[in-house]
């Protein structure tokens, strides 16, 4: 798989990444096959997948010891992004949004810890804090590159804004928010910041939380502590009209002879080079699938038939308070 510069901060990564929340938790399996979760992050190098993306809130702590057992002797083949500000480090570990310079300072500790690495690629802020200056947050984060803890830092689900403030302390490295066929909001003002200051984009969720890849039909398909089972747009009426999202990326699928995830992916990649998806999985078989989309490409009338699908039906997240701020 080829690299790509993800923005203008020299940080080198492949085409797409892998989300390895998936492997730990949150989603249905989670935890439960560690040994495929190594051999699908084998194989991702193997392909030539070297942008791997975790968080301490993934477990929490499990999915960065994770990646840490996958990547042993082959950490110099990674780029590893890791994420801080969801959890209060300074009291008592709950979980929290907290971007305050002494949060950040014990969060890289236990990140770097548990990755069993001297630095980590990219640090980014998982959430915004209402309650600390961006000036606060991006400031430490200055710090930990000069001393070597963390090599760029960027920022998950921060408004234009934001971002710009951050940007002006230390340049921003990358932004992270939601980006698919489903999730377009990114367009209007994300997208348009990003390339006017020189910041990469990596869409996460790239196949709408799975749905995407059209194998999910029914909330019975999801275990009782699948947090898609509580997402508005896996509910009710709201998933039926959703499906139609679905079926109309297999109708471009069935012209290539690809699956529809493979579509959906192959659509992210035609909107930048410096846009670099993260599906995440934690199974070899979709990992091989995701990869493939690399040498899809897609005729106008396609990119013209998806561009123009409806707007999904219901909100990203139940609570949406917590993102672009």
């Amino acid at each position: 798989m080829k690299k790509t510069e993800l923005g203008q901060a020299g940080l080198a990564v492949s085409r797409l990444g892998l989300g390895c929340m998936g492997m730990s938790a949150f989603y249905s399996g989670a935890g439960r096959d560690e040994a495929e979760s190594i051999r699908t992050i084998h194989r991702a190098l193997e392909l030539g997948i070297t942008f791997f993306d975790t968080a301490e809130i993934y477990g929490p702590y499990l999915n960065e010891e994770l990646l840490a057992k996958a990547l042993a002797g082959r950490r110099d083949e990674a780029v590893v992004a890791t994420k801080f500000g969801t959890i209060r480090h300074r009291s008592d570990g709950s979980r929290g949004m907290d971007g305050s310079a002494d949060n950040v300072r014990l969060s890289v500790e236990g990140s770097l810890k548990r990755l069993n690495t001297d630095h980590i690629d990219l640090y980014y802020q998982h959430r915004m804090d209402p309650g600390t200056p961006i000036e606060e947050t991006a400031g430490v984060l200055a710090e930990l590159i000069a001393e070597g803890k963390i090599r760029h830092y960027g920022l998950s689900e921060a408004a234009p804004a934001t971002i710009r403030r951050a940007h002006a302390v230390h340049p921003v490295a990358a932004v992270q928010t939601e980006y698919s066929l489903w999730s377009r909001d990114p367009e209007a003002e994300i997208l348009p910041t990003l390339r006017e200051l020189g910041i990469g984009f990596v869409p996460y969720s790239p196949l709408g939380r799975g749905f995407l890849t059209g194998t999910i039909r029914s909330l019975e398909q999801l275990e009782a502590k699948d947090f898609r089972r509580h997402s508005p747009r896996f509910e009710g009426e709201n998933l039926a009209a959703n499906i139609g999202i679905v079926e109309k990326v297999d109708a471009v699928a069935a012209e290539l002879g690809a699956t529809p995830g493979q579509v959906a992916l192959a659509w992210l990649l035609a909107q930048g080079e410096d846009i670099v998806p993260i599906p995440g999985t934690k199974r070899t078989s979709y990992l091989e699938e995701n990869a493939a989309a690399e040498g899809i490409t897609l005729s106008a009338a396609q990119l013209a038939a998806l561009d123009n699908l409806p707007a999904p039906v219901g909100e990203r997240y139940a609570d949406m308070t917590p993102l672009n701020r």
